[in-house]
Order: C-alpha cells, then structure tokens, then sequence
C-alpha cells in the first residue's frame, strides 16, 4: 500500500512537470519573421508588383512621411486592442486579395512584430506576410521624386534630339 502511494504520487509529480514544460514551450513557440529588403520594396514599387504596404506609424509620422501608395492603420506600437482595432479595419482590403503584404513600422521592429503575429492570429497566411528591414527610418527614396525626375530626364534627352 505505501508502495502505491508512492507511485501514484511520483506519477502525479511527473504528470504535472511534463504538463508544465509542454505548457512552458508552446508559449515560447517563436516566428521566424520574413523580410522586404528596402531595395526589394522600391524594385516591387517600381515593376508596379501587386503588393500591399501596411503602414503602421502613428498618423503624425505617417503624414510626415511615408511610401507613396502605403495603406495607413495608425496602429503602433499595436500592443492594445485598440491598436489591433485599427488593423481591424483594414482586414477587409487584406482578405480581398492574396497579395503580399509589407508591413512597414517605424523601424521594422516590435510594432511590425506584433502586426506580422496578429496578422496570423487573424487567419491571414504566413506565405503573405514581410516586414520592411529597418522600417520607414530605412526608406531613403522617395519614389515619386525619382519617377518624376526620371521623366524630366527622358523628356530634356528627347527636347535635345529634337534641335
């Protein structure tokens, strides 16, 4: 009988340290975030690649500066629900579309983390998912600019071959 105490309670003990470490490494369970380089978002932007860049700066920096044609959430640093809400509204434009989708943050960190794992709480397809390496911090082009300049260009080179 004090042999079965024993075991019943040793089992018990293991029981509860196999639930405990399974229980502890499914939380530590880590993503391995996928990356836009800045040259390959300004090469996408300029072959006009279906892509969708989900802004998530705060609106001030956002209307201070950001990639032409990016969607605005205003959702960082996305840590409350009221953050996720403001995902949420974009989640329509999002589950229209199998495009990929460039989350772009202040400085491709935390914030686009946080967006890239609620992204796939929300069902959206890690297959879609990027963040932009170093953020809108990175962004050093500003493609209308350049496609503008690129045009004056052309057309002073076509004035010229004209006289």
């Amino acid at each position: 009988m004090k042999h079965t105490k024993k075991i019943v309670l040793l089992i018990t003990f293991l029981t509860i340290m196999v639930i405990m470490i399974v229980g502890c490494q499914s939380d530590q369970t880590s993503i391995e975030y996928k990356y836009y380089t800045q040259d390959q978002l300004k090469t996408s932007i300029e072959n006009q690649e279906d892509i969708l860049m989900l802004d998530i700066q705060v609106e001030d920096d956002f209307n201070e500066h950001h990639i032409e044609g990016a969607v605005a959430t205003y959702a960082f640093p996305v840590k409350s629900d009221e953050d996720k809400a403001k995902i949420d509204t974009q989640l329509q434009l999002i589950e229209e579309s199998d495009r990929d989708i460039v989350i772009i943050c202040p400085k491709g960190l935390i914030g686009a983390e946080r967006t890239y794992t609620y992204l796939l709480e929300k069902g959206v397809k890690v297959e879609r998912l990027f963040i932009l390496e170093e953020g809108q911090a990175g962004w050093k082009s500003d493609m209308k600019n350049e496609v503008n300049t690129d045009e004056l260009n052309d057309e002073e080179t076509e004035s010229s071959d004209d006289t």
